[in-house]
Formats: structure tokens, C-alpha cells, sequence
């Protein structure tokens, strides 16, 4: 610290010294003059410049010699290495300075230039462990991925760098294809870094590709605990793991381990649909047949929905239409004006041929959410009441093209799934299935669809109730009563 002050003050002293000089050159009438050993020079001014850069180059030479004394004074005192850097010190500094411009190259996207630099580097440091990583990435940048991965397995064998050479390799075999031995690259950068975030995420989601789902389940915690998920969305993936670690052991034949990580995965996350379905019919299996009316109660409260209406029916299988819509009637009181309750509602009043209960309990729906499963139903109703073929065939005609309604969708690629998965079959993304609408296209069909209600018709408006239309025959209602299963099935 004193030295640099030292030479601070002496290139200040020397700035000032000439500063001073040429001023009183300046103003001094005749030339320069230098008297030595009563002996005068008078140099011209080529001669005076000359001679500044001699005095210079006779300053610089000082600091030269006075930090080589400096040094020999360091390794007389202990320093074996003082006068090796004293030497090697402007080797180093370019080195360095070459070691920066590979940085900046990096991230101008010039990988030539990054490589190039990155070389000269290594030649004049000799530290492999500080421009091998910039080697890596430039030819990671160049899509040189042999190449990549060799440099990040140099990194490997210095723990100090063994953590980027684990990551830089993962990243290669990702791109590779290769993902069996990318899962236990990731598997040893968690263990290096279990703290580490983006390295979390990358083992969460090869686990969840490799079905692993118990490790799966100890990532998804290690990353709540380090702050990386709140506690609900912790606790919801945490669900969805649990839910299909349950249907992997049901595969395998694991009857009451699946039904237990079912019934976690209902207590982890009451509201997630799929797991309250899986949970009832675990207790519908155990004959537990309260504990499951009462799961899907629950659930129906958060989110009706209609597997959990399929699964409340599955808890009495054996029941007359009647009977089971007196049943259900404890699980529509949850959520009354919900339009999957009034479907619902509507449906089981067709299966007991009470068609006008059913009109009412369907309500507006064919004009406010004019689906095809609420037009199905209509057209189920129509036919109880003994309407004619051309009004039951304009409600289906209109039903054909009608919007499905809310199906499985992805949030991640908006593609629509015909049942939950925790992944996604398109995209690959965990967790990210709503039950919602999905987005519609304003454009014509490829069928050309949308002209089937000026071919066929369109539904006619109800008539007056007649005799014959009270009578109307049973077995037709049930036809198409199964056809709106049918379509909903689908």
C-alpha cells in the first residue's frame, strides 16, 4: 500500500516537475540551457524533445528498479514467489486483460473471437480452470456440442469447478437426447449444490420425465425449503406427484399402497380434482362409502366438476334414477347455480323421466352457454316430451357444432386433452392442466359444419303439451339419454 502511494506521489512530482519546465522554457527569451561541469549545452528543439523522453524513459527505468528492489528485499524476507511475479507480472497482465476480452466477446455472441481469446489466456496464465469455462461456452454458443462437452468434463477434476463442469455437461446431454445419463448428471449437481435453483428445477422435471416420482417428491421439498415455492403451490405439485405415484403402484399391483398415496394426495390438495376422485374410490374400495361422499363434497364445493360427479354415482352403483337423485342431491345443494349443477341436475331428472323438472333446472343455459353437452340435453328433453324429429334433430344439428365446453387444458401450449395427466402429452410441461374453456377459433371448420342448421333446420320452438306428447314413449327418452352420454363421454 505504501509503495503504490510512493508511486502515486512520484508521477505527480514528475507531472508537476515538467509542467513547471515548460513554463519557464516558454517564457524565457533565449533557448534551453544546461550547464554541467562548467560546461554549457544550448539544444535545439528536436534536441529538447529528446531529451524529455529520455528523462522518461529514466524515470520509468527508476520505478523498474525500485520494484525489483522491492521484490528482492520480499524474497530475502520469505517470499519465494516475489521475484517470479515481479517478472511475470506484464505476462499476467495480459493474460488477463485476454481472459476479459473472451468475456466480453462471449456476450457480443462472437464465439470465434471468445475461443481465440480464450486460448491466449490459457498460454500466457497457464490456469486451465479460468478459461476453459469460456472455451465451453463458446463452443456451446457455435453448437459444437463434442466440443462443449469435452471442456466441461475438463472442469470436472478441480472442485472448484467441478459444479459448472457437472451443469455445462447437463446442458449438452439435454441437448444430446440423452437424458438417462442427464438425470444423473442432475442428480450430482443437486448433491454438490442442493440449494441451487435452476439445477433443482432441471432434476424435478428429468424425474418427473423418468416417472420417479418418490425422487421427484424429496426435489419438489428441497426446493420449498429453499424458498424457491410457496407453500400452496408446494403442496399442490407435491398432490400431483403423490397422486401419480398412486396410479404407477396401482399398475404394478400395489392395491394399498396406491389407495394410501391417493388419499395423501386428496389431503395434500383437497381442491385438485383428479386426486379426490382417486381418493373416494380408494374409499369406496375399503367400503368407507361415507369417507368418499364426503371427499367428493368437498371437492365439488371448490370446483364441480363431472368426474367427481361419476365417482359420487360409483359409491351406490345399484340405485333406481329416483333414488340416486335424491342422493345427489347433498352434493348439488354445494354449488346450486353452478352450470355443471344444473346439468347435472337436469340429467338425472331425465334419467327419472321428469323431462319439464329437467327444462327447469337447465334454466337459460341453451342461450347463455349454448355447449354441446347443454344442447344434447335439450335435445334429450325435446324427445321426453314427445317434441318432433325435426326439433330433436335441430338441437343435436346445433350441438354438433357448439363449443365442447370446459375441457383439460394446457396453460403452458393451450392443447386440450381428453382426461388430466400431471404432464403434458404436447409440450412436456408439469402441472398445468385447467379445467376451463379453451380458446376458440373464429374461422370456419374444415368440414364446413356451420352450415348443418340451414341444411337440417333449426330447432322449432316448444309446442302447446298435448296428450300424446305427455305419453311420449320411455324407451325414446333412453335413446337419447344415451346419446347425451354418450357425447359427454366423448
Amino acid at each position: 500500500m505504501l509503495w503504490v502511494l510512493l508511486k502515486i506521489l512520484l508521477f505527480v512530482a514528475a507531472i508537476a516537475g515538467l509542467t513547471i519546465g515548460a513554463e519557464r522554457l516558454l517564457e524565457a527569451d533565449q533557448g534551453l540551457r544546461i550547464s554541467v561541469a562548467n560546461m554549457e549545452f544550448s539544444p535545439g528543439p528536436l534536441q529538447t524533445i529528446i531529451l524529455v523522453l529520455l528523462l522518461v524513459l529514466a524515470v520509468w527505468l527508476l520505478f523498474k528498479v525500485i520494484a525489483l528492489l522491492v521484490a528482492t528485499l520480499r524474497f530475502l524476507n520469505g517470499d519465494e514467489t516475489a521475484i517470479s511475479r515481479y517478472f511475470f507480472r506484464n505476462r499476467q497482465a495480459r493474460g488477463f486483460q485476454a481472459m476479459v476480452d473472451g468475456v466480453m466477446a462471449l456476450a457480443s455472441g462472437e464465439p470465434k473471437l471468445a475461443q481465440a481469446k480464450a486460448a491466449k489466456a490459457e498460454k500466457l496464465l497457464g490456469k486451465a480452470e479460468l478459461t476453459t469455462l469460456i472455451s465451453a461456452q463458446a463452443a456451446e454458443m457455435q453448437g459444437d456440442n463434442a466440443r462443449a462437452l469435452d471442456h466441461y468434463k475438463q472442469l470436472l477434476s478441480d472442485p472448484r469447478t467441478k459444479f459448472a463442469g457437472v451443469s455445462g455437461a447437463l446442458r449438452q446431454k439435454i441437448a444430446m437426447g440423452d437424458k438417462k445419463l442427464a438425470l444423473k448428471l442432475a442428480e450430482k449437481g443437486f448433491a454438490l449444490k442442493p440449494d441451487h435453483g435452476e439445477m433443482q428445477q432441471t432434476l424435478l422435471t428429468l424425474q418427473a420425465d423418468h416417472r420417479e416420482w418418490a425422487g421427484a417428491r424429496r426435489t419438489l421439498l428441497a426446493r420449498q425449503r429453499s424458498g424457491a415455492l410457496p407453500k400452496d403451490v408446494y403442496r399442490r405439485r407435491d398432490a400431483v406427484l403423490a397422486l401419480q405415484l398412486s396410479h404407477d403402484q396401482a399398475e404394478a399391483g400395489k392395491t394399498e399402497r396406491a389407495q394410501e398415496s391417493a388419499i395423501e394426495a386428496n389431503r395434500l390438495s383437497p381442491a385438485l380434482v383428479p386426486a379426490a376422485t382417486a381418493a373416494a374410490r380408494a374409499k369406496i374400495a375399503q367400503g368407507k362409502a361415507r369417507a368418499a361422499a364426503k371427499i367428493l363434497k368437498k371437492a365439488w364445493a371448490r370446483s364441480p366438476h363431472p368426474d367427481l360427479a361419476a365417482a359420487f354415482a360409483e359409491i351406490v352403483p345399484d340405485e333406481t334414477p329416483r333414488a340416486r337423485h335424491d342422493r345427489f342431491a347433498a352434493l348439488l345443494k354445494q354449488e346450486p347455480d353452478h352450470p355443471e349443477s344444473r346439468m347435472l341436475q337436469a340429467e338425472l331428472l331425465i334419467a327419472a323421466e321428469d323431462f319439464p323438472g329437467a327444462r327447469r333446472a337447465l334454466g337459460d343455459l341453451a342461450e347463455s352457454m349454448p355447449t354441446a353437452r347443454v344442447l344434447t340435453i335439450m335435445a334429450a328433453i325435446e324427445r321426453g316430451e314427445g317434441s318432433t324429429d325435426a326439433v330433436v334433430r335441430g338441437w343435436l344439428t346445433r350441438a354438433l357444432i357448439a363449443p365442447r365446453g370446459p375441457q383439460w387444458v394446457c396453460d403452458n401450449c393451450q392443447n386440450i386433452h381428453s382426461g388430466w395427466v400431471a404432464i403434458c402429452t404436447n409440450c412436456g410441461a408439469f402441472d398445468t392442466l385447467e379445467w376451463r374453456e379453451p380458446p376458440q377459433d373464429a374461422g370456419p371448420s374444415a368440414t364446413q359444419s356451420e352450415m348443418l342448421p340451414l341444411i337440417v333446420g333449426q330447432p322449432e320452438p316448444p309446442q302447446a303439451d298435448t296428450a300424446a306428447q305427455q305419453e311420449a314413449p320411455a324407451e325414446d327418452a333412453e335413446i337419447v339419454e344415451a346419446d347425451s352420454t354418450a357425447k359427454r363421454a366423448d
